[in-house]
């Protein structure tokens, strides 16, 4: 087994309860963490034998694109599409994060950090 990270991802994105923060956006930061088995590519040194991390920046991406209220509505759905769309991922983490989160006081970020393993089917 081994891990694949994608470290602070910077986006721009319109998340929230308030009217204002979907209608101006804010900064966000997100990581994710993917393990996978990572023997055969090592071995193989073939793409199609790993999981892509531009996959996975592009799922990032596009999910952050799209307003949610919670934080936790945009994590569930990166982690979906993961496992959904790439069968090579065992074990997916992903934090979210938003900058400079309008709650009345002098928070950096607020973050919501959830994992997801692939069920493993009996046969």
């Amino acid at each position: 087994m081994g891990i694949i990270k994608l470290e602070n991802i910077r986006l721009y994105a319109y998340h929230g309860c308030l009217k204002e923060e979907t209608a101006i956006g804010s900064d966000y930061r997100v990581d994710l963490e993917v393990k996978s088995d990572l023997k055969t590519s090592a071995t193989t040194d073939n793409l199609n034998d790993t999981v892509d991390y531009v996959f996975l920046n592009k799922v990032v991406t596009e999910e952050m694109s799209k307003p949610s209220k919670l934080l936790e509505t945009v994590a569930k759905r990166i982690l979906d599409r993961i496992f959904s769309e790439d069968r090579l991922v065992a074990k997916a983490t992903v934090s979210v994060s938003k900058i400079n989160p309008p709650i009345g006081g002098d928070v950096e970020m607020v973050t919501i950090k959830m994992s997801q393993t692939r069920k493993k089917h009996s046969k």
